[in-house]
């Protein structure tokens, strides 16, 4: 059985754990600090057997090279479209990742947007999407483009819709308010929000979360709603033609006027 743990870093971030507990053996996904994962290894007396990484952010690939240090020749798993220095076994779209010492496997899946060469790892129920999909938003667009960041959520939106989604900011309750400025009115929001604060306020990530209630909730995966594309024409001051153009409008939008 896999286990994933969440191990807090900087201010928002999650850094992913993925165990077999009776291996005791761990993947580590996105180690942008290697203190709190370092600790955290030692706390739960496990082994590290590789390290994946979605994208080129620091605050996903700080810690590579300490973890390197203290695990000399752990394989460092990461995307082919980006230079990443310290990743020696590069991934592209459609290969499969064998963790045989955990008994897991996941298909990579190339999913540009946030950034040009963003990757996510699927499997065993669960995606790991880096910043591609948050809880009731997505990632900006930094040297991706917005139709790449579109059409990357359209392919996540195929997946199954108990998917367990392991992303790597906490934004949830963020997010959740600017969801409220495109559908002030959907209920789902307000239900959302009140489960949020209650998981927080008891000391817990609001993350992972299932995919299928992003389809209630996430604007950025509701581009087809007439209430979602109401509210894109209203701030575009303009009709929008696709659900791509209503995508484009709500994602500028968040950046300039609500973030």
């Amino acid at each position: 059985m896999m286990q994933v743990t969440p191990i807090p870093a900087f201010t928002d971030n999650y850094i992913w754990l993925i165990s077999n507990e009776a291996a005791q053996q761990a993947a580590i996904v996105d180690p942008g600090d290697a203190a709190p994962v370092l600790e955290a290894l030692q706390r739960l007396n496990m082994q590290p057997v590789a390290i994946l990484i979605t994208h080129h952010h620091r605050d996903h690939v700080g810690g590579i090279e300490k973890l390197l240090q203290a695990y000399p020749g752990l394989p460092v798993y990461g995307p082919v479209n980006e230079r990443i220095p310290l990743v020696n076994h590069p991934l592209a779209e459609g290969e499969q990742l064998n963790l045989e010492s955990l008994g897991l496997s996941f298909s990579v899946m190339e999913l540009p947007g946030h950034t040009a060469g963003h990757i996510v790892y699927y499997g065993e129920g669960s995606l790991f999407c880096g910043d591609t999909l948050f809880a009731n938003g997505c990632g900006r667009v930094f040297d991706g483009t917005l139709d790449d960041l579109f059409h990357s959520l359209q392919r996540i939106a195929t997946l199954p819709a108990d998917t367990q989604v392991y992303c790597t900011h906490e934004y949830t309750v963020d997010n959740i308010g600017f969801a409220k400025w495109v559908e002030p009115d959907n209920a789902a929001l307000d239900i959302r929000m009140e489960e949020c604060w209650a998981l927080l306020d008891a000391g817990y990530p609001t993350v992972p979360f299932e995919l299928g209630r992003e389809f209630e909730t996430n604007p950025f995966l509701r581009t087809h709603i007439p209430e979602v594309i109401a509210q894109a024409e209203e701030i575009a001051g303009r009709e929008t033609h696709t659900p791509e153009d209503v995508f484009a409008v709500l994602r500028i939008w968040k950046d300039t006027e609500y973030d």
